[in-house]
């Protein structure tokens, strides 16, 4: 396929970090005059699973699991400069995740350095490095079945023959760049980089290679990227920690006062609604030495985004910011249409997932329909589950009187699947569902609703007669003494 075009000459990028390069990371890195930015490494198995949503009460599009987490979350703002970095040991995994993003980024990356035991154990990451032909089906599996461009990053190997070698037989899989941290897999920030090797690789090949690993050794201000790119005779530049201490390193005249960059920050975690675990291990980062600082440990003591809020006095920023995200929310409500039923072939479908929160503990919508079957005098409700092969996400089809009922989303599990189809058979019948909120119906007990025992007339025959066996029981046992 055809890839769109993004020059990886001359340029700088945020490089991949885990639980720094989040969108607001990105977006600062932008504004401090970054070309390219790159997400954290996110592993294949779990984005394969996620389904693609556009949000518009933030104008992000989250890739979110089926635990409803966010795994993703990019913007308009980034869409011509974001990389994304995935951690795969397989090639059609690998396309799977690409081709569900690709529409969204700029480019797609694999990651072939990283040397922590969550990336290798599982053949990712460094542990790639000793298998060249796994990365070469890899990386050709992607520059033949997405639309942007490939790229890799790796760490150099044992020698630099071997080094050059491995990218020399890269560059012929067509990727549009290779990014190259100067560091054997068991070496780490306190070692010194090698830049010969990586200047031996920028010599050996014609496709762009992106130097790395110059944070503490060579690079410290913006002046200093420049030399780094000389040092290692590479086309473009990649920045780790500097760029995590303080992001205005990027800036023509950086590194900026880092508590003007932790405010800008913030305000990007609080206006994208950025995980407030993760907000606080960023700005952690940018403290460094004043971590266990009066403002360090109020950071390390915040849960939420508006006690992080709080420390920085921006309390006046994030309640505005609450307020107009709340507007944008109850805008849309009152604007979208209801979800209309659309026929599958002989099946009745909906867009809906099953939410355990909206529902009291003791109540689900199949309790429901089951109780609204028997009094309709009806068969009880069949339920026919289907498993999809990619990431096991589960779809329900639900029978009730000759009539078929689907979710067109798919669920985590069998449970929650045939639950949604409930929904949908409930919501085309209007009949009640047992959401919280919802008038009483009737179909359902209060003593089921409320969780108590002995809900039904026919429950309670049964436990009264069980009680009295036992009594009965009981009473020969003490004749026969």
């Amino acid at each position: 396929m055809a890839a769109r075009k993004l020059s990886f000459r001359n340029i700088t990028a945020l490089a991949p970090m885990v639980r720094v390069g989040t969108l607001p990371m990105r977006l600062l890195a932008l504004d401090y005059g970054a070309d390219v930015v790159y997400c954290e490494e996110l592993i294949d198995i779990k984005m394969a699973q996620c389904q693609r949503i556009v949000n518009d009460v933030l104008e992000t599009v989250d890739f979110v699991a089926p635990d409803e987490r966010v795994m993703f979350r990019t913007c308009e703002r980034e869409k011509d400069s974001v990389i994304f970095q995935m951690g795969t040991a397989d090639p059609d995994r690998a396309l799977t995740v690409a081709q569900l993003v690709e529409k969204d980024v700029a480019a797609i990356d694999v990651n072939m350095g990283c040397p922590k035991e969550y990336s290798t154990k599982g053949g990712m990451g460094a542990a790639l490095l000793s298998n060249p032909d796994k990365i070469e089906a890899i990386l050709k599996k992607l520059v033949t079945g997405v639309s942007v461009p490939v790229t890799c990053k790796i760490r150099i190997l044992p020698s630099l023959e071997e080094t050059v070698s491995l990218v020399q037989r890269i560059e012929k899989t067509g990727v549009a760049a290779v990014a190259v941290h100067g560091r054997f897999k068991d070496e780490r920030p306190t070692h010194p980089i090698h830049c010969d090797y990586i200047q031996a690789v920028a010599q050996a090949v014609s496709i762009p290679v992106i130097a790395n690993g110059g944070s503490l050794d060579l690079v410290k201000t913006n002046s200093d990227i420049e030399k780094f790119r000389k040092a290692t005779g590479a086309s473009s530049v990649m920045l780790a920690r500097a760029a995590m201490w303080n992001p205005s390193v990027f800036c023509n005249q950086g590194p900026l006062p880092v508590e003007k960059v932790m405010e800008e920050y913030i305000k990007y975690a609080i206006r994208y609604d950025n995980h407030a675990f993760n907000t606080k291990y960023c700005l952690c980062q940018m403290l460094r030495d004043r971590v266990e600082s009066p403002l360090g440990k109020q950071v390390q003591a915040a849960q939420t985004n508006a006690e992080i809020s709080e420390a920085y006095g921006l309390q006046t920023f994030y309640q505005e910011i609450q307020q107009d995200l709340q507007a944008k929310m109850a805008a849309l409500q009152s604007s979208n249409q209801p979800n209309k039923p659309i026929m599958d072939g002989d099946v009745t479908t909906m867009a809906v997932k099953f939410e355990r929160r909206d529902y009291p503990p003791q109540i689900t919508p199949k309790m429901f329909l089951l109780e609204w079957s028997r009094k309709e005098k009806l068969e009880q409700p069949q339920y026919e589950t289907a498993q999809r092969s990619q990431d096991r996400a589960f779809q329900s089809t639900v029978t009730v009187a000759n009539k078929k009922y689907r979710s067109s989303l798919w669920e985590k599990s069998k449970k929650f699947a045939e639950q949604a189809s409930a929904i949908v058979c409930l919501r085309v019948l209007g009949v009640p569902e047992g959401r919280i909120g919802e008038e009483d119906s009737g179909l359902v007990c209060k003593r089921k609703r409320e969780g108590k025992p002995n809900c039904s007339g026919e429950e309670g025959r049964s436990k009264k007669l069980h009680v009295d066996i036992l009594r009965s029981i009981f009473m020969l046992s003490l004749m026969l003494v």
